[in-house]
């Protein structure tokens, strides 16, 4: 059950009838438990086991170390949680990863090792997860919030469908203190949450599935040397795809909550219009780059420690990044090359930031220009299944090779200027302001227009049963 499905439809209007019915908090709490069980054991239901671990380990693991004054048992307790969560990660995620690298690594020591072949699943949205029940255990043990009292709010906390599998990574702080008073959506928070949910559907079914799909998946699955338009745009059409597809979800995941009567903090904030890579990533996946910030950046020491270990902290962090992702090494290069990017972008700052030049709107421009091509370059990585693929794809961007053939017709190159156009001209209006401020400023019929459009769109779009690239992560 995905959001763009018929399924999910009939699920969540069912269940907003019945969460709408003057029932008591407690049984409400209850049933919306059930419901995220159900909707994550759509995908398969043993793996709700993985769940109930989570839950039932982080509860008591905070529990102990909120009532435990002395640093060996508080420690012990952190341990088990961080064991149970990143063992769970780490198996299933990078256990085939992990066996494959050190089959390689024994065939260059000289060792004729061979592994037996298992064929692990990946849990959908373990990364997810994983990282929002940690958060809890960390922010008990550092005394930044106290254990839940309550099992039932906790457990809704780690479960909550709209944001389950995909996001926003959610802190205690944000959403556990939702669970402890009724919620019910008045009616101006019904018509956002639905408008939302058609706008996140829209981003993903047309947008990122019906134009920009196709020219990225032609691009990074050929298998000879492109023209440079060509790969470019197979580039920026993956570039537009990932952000419609990944901005979607959150925004459908925050709709859906909103229309009962919840709050989820924004996700994507115009990361293609970011002034440098800093400003990117605090654009671009909103929770996790906190996340990274708070829980492993700041606890390497950050800035703190001088100008090399700030480097390496950087570095450490991107990289770190980048795994999360994916269990591939295409992936750390990823994360690798935007380490790179912060820790050049930290360095020119320091050695030029003071010139009154580079508070120009002609720099901030150029700057802006400069930062989404080198995000581009970077999503290469993200996308290619190889480094084979990957260098191909660059060289080709990079030169025109002498054997390449056209592979991209005017039908493919056109939608992807004109949504990738679109796309930047409205993220550099929304660098300063909030798509609420904005819809406040414009006429009801625009508006009705619009969602008219949008809904009308969907429906017609043939691309609605594919699954958010986010899923694999």
């Amino acid at each position: 059950m995905i959001f763009n499905s018929i399924t999910f439809v009939a699920f969540f209007a069912t269940f907003l009838v019945v969460w709408s019915l003057p029932l008591g908090w407690t049984f409400r709490r209850l049933v919306l438990l059930a419901a995220s069980y159900i909707f994550y054991a759509s995908w398969s239901p043993p793996f709700v086991a993985l769940l109930w671990i989570s839950t039932l380990v982080d509860y008591f693991a905070a529990r102990w170390i909120a009532r435990e004054e002395r640093p060996g048992p508080r420690r012990l307790a952190l341990i088990i949680s961080l064991a149970a969560n990143l063992g769970m990660l780490g198996f299933f995620k990078y256990g085939g990863f992990l066996e494959t690298n050190f089959q390689l690594l024994a065939g260059a020591m000289g060792f004729a090792y061979r592994a037996p072949h298992w064929n692990i699943v990946l849990p959908l949205g373990i990364s997810f997860y994983t990282f929002q029940t940690l958060s809890y255990t960390l922010d008990v043990y550092q005394r930044r919030i106290a254990p839940s009292r309550s099992f039932l709010n906790f457990a809704l906390f780690v479960t909550f469908f709209p944001h389950l599998v995909a996001g926003p990574i959610m802190r205690p702080r944000d959403l556990l203190s939702q669970f402890a008073h009724p919620k019910r959506a008045n009616r101006a928070m019904l018509l956002w949450g639905l408008a939302l949910m058609t706008l996140g559907l829209f981003e993903k079914i047309v947008l990122a599935d019906s134009f920009l799909s196709g020219p990225a998946d032609k691009v990074f699955n050929a298998k000879d040397a492109l023209l440079p338009l060509d790969a470019w745009t197979g580039v920026l059409a993956f570039a537009g795809q990932i952000f419609f597809d990944f901005s979607g979800y959150t925004t459908t995941a925050i709709g859906a909550a909103l229309c009962l009567g919840f709050s989820l903090p924004q996700n994507f904030n115009a990361p293609y219009a970011a002034v440098g890579f800093s400003d990117f990533w605090r654009r671009w996946h909103i929770s996790l780059s906190t996340w990274l910030r708070d829980y492993l950046y700041i606890s390497l020491g950050g800035n703190r420690k001088g100008r090399l270990r700030t480097y390496a902290n950087l570095m450490i962090t991107m990289l770190l990044g980048g795994l999360w992702h994916g269990a591939n090494w295409t992936f750390v290069v990823w994360g690798g090359l935007h380490g790179f990017y912060l820790a050049v972008e930290r360095v020119l700052t320091e050695a030029f930031g003071r010139f009154r030049v580079f508070h120009t709107l002609a720099f901030r421009l150029f700057a802006a220009t400069l930062t989404f091509g080198l995000v581009c370059v970077a999503w290469v990585f993200f996308r290619a299944a190889d480094f084979v693929g990957a260098a191909r794809l660059l060289v080709s961007m990079a030169s025109v090779p002498a054997k390449a053939e056209p592979l991209l017709y005017l039908n493919d190159i056109l939608p992807v200027a004109a949504i990738l156009s679109v796309m930047l001209l409205s993220q550099w209006r929304l660098r300063a302001t909030s798509l609420e401020a904005v819809v406040a400023r414009t006429p009801a019929v625009v508006l009705a227009v619009g969602w008219s459009l949008m809904a009308f769109l969907i429906l017609a779009s043939q691309g609605s049963d594919n699954a958010f690239i986010y899923f694999q992560f």
